[in-house]
């Protein structure tokens, strides 16, 4: 983990949230004393992969600001609130991914709850990787069945006879089949 955020007017916080990311391989970490000041860095800077907020902030509570970092980032979020209103912001807030803990904060449980959000964003980084392999198989499969299609209207082979021509073409050419399918839309279409 590299980049991090601490929001909040509270120093004690944000000196021990700077602590906590220091152990878990935090490199980079911005500060912001208000809502607007964060928004600020959020849109600015490069992304932050977790974000600390300390509520109330000087200029809002802070629950709005970690509902739009969560839907413009994929950084991970901490929201800190007094213990009175935790259980009801947490049901709000808990379908945006923002984990919700109340005060009084100790160590050990901001320790868990920073490890417990890099691991799941590093948990949804390898879902994303996974995803975004799949949409460039697909992509790719749909390239060479337009390929095959063209063969199929310009040349009138079958469906096999195309399958095979564009096989036998990657492997004497020693090109992928996506080159030769490729190769094939621009010289046809």
């Amino acid at each position: 983990m590299e980049r991090a955020l601490i929001v909040s007017a509270n120093d004690n916080i944000s000196e021990l949230a700077e602590q906590l990311l220091r152990i878990e391989g935090c490199v980079k970490t911005a500060y912001a004393a208000s809502g607007s000041e964060a928004r600020r860095l959020v849109n600015n800077d490069t992304e932050p992969e977790v974000v600390i907020i300390n509520t109330p902030l000087p200029d809002e509570f802070g629950q709005e600001l970690a509902e739009m970092i969560a839907e413009s980032t994929s950084a991970g979020i901490i929201l800190i609130c007094g213990s009175d209103v935790a259980d009801d912001i947490a049901d709000r807030v808990s379908d945006s991914g923002i984990n919700v803990i109340a005060k009084p904060v100790t160590s050990d449980l901001l320790q868990r709850t920073i490890r417990l959000v890099i691991a799941a964003r590093i948990r949804m980084a390898g879902v994303k990787r996974e995803s975004s392999d799949i949409l460039s198989r697909i992509e790719e499969m749909r390239t060479i069945n337009r390929a095959k299609t063209t063969l199929m209207k310009y040349l009138k082979f079958t469906e096999p006879q195309a399958h095979k021509y564009i096989e036998k073409q990657a492997m004497n050419n020693r090109q992928t089949r996506l080159e030769v399918a490729q190769r094939i839309l621009t010289q046809y279409e």
